[in-house]
């Protein structure tokens, strides 16, 4: 299940974004900032991971699941990877 690495560079880059966003959670702690402004940027990073994170289960589905060549046990594997993942996100 390593298809990611054929083109995973938009992930790379929205990966990169979320750093920079806790970066900037961090320098609002550390600044002092207040309460309202590190909320926003909590927030945010909170909808960038979220983001990320449908992604990662839509490719998986198409990829995993979907896709037309695969048998019915790759399918019944790539539900099941996709059940544990949602489970463990819903927390």
């Amino acid at each position: 299940m390593g298809h990611l690495s054929d083109n995973n560079q938009p992930l790379i880059m929205r990966v990169r974004r979320m750093i920079g966003q806790l970066q900037a959670v961090e320098r609002a702690l550390v600044g002092g900032e207040d309460c309202a402004k590190t909320l926003l940027l909590s927030a945010a990073v909170r909808g960038a991971v979220n983001g990320f994170i449908d992604e990662l289960i839509e490719d998986h589905l198409r990829t995993h699941v979907a896709a037309p060549e695969l048998t019915q046990k790759e399918r019944d594997e790539g539900m099941q990877a996709v059940i544990t993942a949602i489970r463990r996100y819903a927390k």
